[in-house]
């Protein structure tokens, strides 16, 4: 194994760099992110992930785990720190901070091929969604059915935030995603061989009640407004959450878990 570089000033460059993650204009120019904890990066090995960094607090190493992705990191030509407590307070997130982490490369992928896309197969799409903590959320959901990818409409919230990598519980390695600007994804919603399904409240069909073609696209909107009049056009199966009580809308995370499920029904196994 090659011996860590060792860090214990709090103004060391790499460390300002690390830190400067933090913010979505750097993540937006370096292209990369940070994801946190021994579990998130034992994800991100297993999907075939390799950090640009992995950094770790000094007298954690002893540890299996840790030692296991130190040895990982190093066979896979990463940079390797090896820095104090108060250094690794400056770059971990305040609230349940971890002793090990990664810098990696934001990885979106192309969109699905309406020609060839599986039958089989689920797409999620998602309209300029706000909450990075509902985006983390519905990726994980995306990753516990099986959902093919999902497609990020717009001005979406960054998935790359740490609250939105936190929210995914490492899912953000498994699900891919693709970035696409409204007239692109209308294109591809017209050419789409399945059903583009959207809740609405004007709908009129039960979402438990329908039979749904496949490849199907689910598309869901923003937390306020939801979908825009265009992409709603777009969607040849409307259908609704039906609810009892006074409210008419759910948290979108909530609303697009109740959606996927039944759409991937017929596929998940137990």
């Amino acid at each position: 194994m090659t011996v860590a570089k060792i860090i214990t000033s709090l103004t060391n460059d790499r460390v300002k760099a690390i830190r400067a993650l933090e913010m979505r204009k750097v993540r937006k120019e370096t292209g990369l992110f940070v994801a946190e904890g021994a579990s998130l990066l034992i994800t991100a090995r297993d999907h075939g992930y390799v950090p640009e960094t992995l950094i770790y607090q000094a007298g954690t190493n002893d540890a299996g785990i840790v030692r296991g992705l130190i040895a990982w990191a190093f066979k896979e030509g990463a940079e390797v720190l090896e820095v104090s407590e108060a250094v690794l307070s400056k770059l971990a997130s305040k609230d349940n901070p971890q002793t090990v982490l990664g810098v990696f490369k934001q990885a979106f992928t192309a969109p699905p091929d309406a020609k060839t896309v599986s039958k089989s197969a689920t797409w999620l799409a998602l309209e300029q969604v706000r909450d990075p903590g509902n985006l983390g959320t519905i990726l994980r959901t995306s990753d516990a059915t099986g959902v093919a990818g999902v497609i990020l409409i717009d001005q979406c919230c960054d998935a790359y935030s740490i609250e939105c990598i936190r929210a995914t519980m490492g899912s953000i390695f498994a699900v891919p995603l693709v970035k696409m600007e409204r007239p692109a994804f209308l294109a591809l919603a017209a050419a789409w061989p399945g059903d583009v399904i959207a809740t609405h409240l004007e709908a009129t069909d039960d979402f438990r009640a329908v039979i749904y073609r496949g490849p199907e696209l689910v598309v869901m909107g923003s937390e306020g407004p939801g979908l825009s009049a265009e992409v709603v056009s777009s969607c040849t199966r409307r259908v609704k959450i039906p609810m009892s009580g006074a409210l008419d809308s759910l948290n979108l995370a909530i609303a697009t878990a109740l959606t996927i499920y039944q759409v991937r029904g017929r596929h998940l196994k137990m």
